[in-house]
């Protein structure tokens, strides 16, 4: 019976949330497009020529978010290259790159590799989340798996000058993801959008320049 009523609570505001409205209004896939947004807005990640990849790109709305920066002329393509990666299918998106299946495969990597043609990325951006037992010690466990996973495709596949921008949660752990981030970047930003519910104990950590790229 809880349950039934949480599921309904979430609804009501899911259906009422202004950030739902709003992708619906603006052809977006997600709420999620406005926390990229906002971190864009004020880190100025996103630049014209830049090769960028999203990690965990499924439903789509960063990746919209990105090829809408990139886009010149109405119609006219983008300048600039996004490379989609997700283990769930996604719906085609113009002017983007989707590779379906698990990056740690070499099957998917030789996809990317062409894709690339030797460039390495300017920016990758992870929305990756694990599923959520509700047990904080698994669920912390599962998160920092994640993580390392992010970090150690951007040491493979970013530029030295780059920057990683991924999705974790303040809570069991979350101090151990912040000393790895410190241990790889100059630069460790930590950002909670509006558009990041306030309930919600999500927060994003930005890492610029890599230490000790490979």
């Amino acid at each position: 019976m809880a349950k039934k009523k949480l599921n309904k609570n979430w609804l009501h505001d899911h259906i009422n949330d202004p950030y739902v409205k709003l992708a619906q209004k603006e052809g977006y896939r997600a709420r999620a497009v406005y926390k990229l947004k906002e971190i864009d807005e004020t880190e100025k990640l996103i630049k014209p020529g830049q090769v960028i990849v999203d990690l965990g790109a499924t439903p789509g709305s960063w990746s919209q978010y990105v090829r809408n920066k990139l886009s010149g002329s109405v119609g006219g393509g983008i300048n600039g290259t996004i490379i989609g990666l997700d283990m769930l299918p996604m719906e085609p998106i113009a002017d983007v790159h989707f590779i379906q299946g698990d990056f740690r495969e070499q099957e998917v990597l030789v996809q990317l590799e062409q894709v690339l043609q030797g460039r390495k990325a300017d920016l990758v951006i992870s929305d990756m989340a694990p599923n959520l037992s509700g047990i904080a010690v698994a669920d912390a466990a599962r998160m920092i798996d994640l993580i390392d996973l992010a970090i150690d495709f951007a040491q493979h596949h970013m530029k030295p000058s780059g920057s990683l921008l991924v999705k974790c949660f303040n809570g069991s752990g979350y101090s151990d993801i912040v000393g790895k981030f410190r241990d790889e970047f100059k630069t460790v930003v930590q950002k909670k959008p509006k558009a990041s519910r306030d309930k919600s104990s999500e927060i994003f950590l930005l890492g610029k320049t890599l230490k000790n790229p490979l």
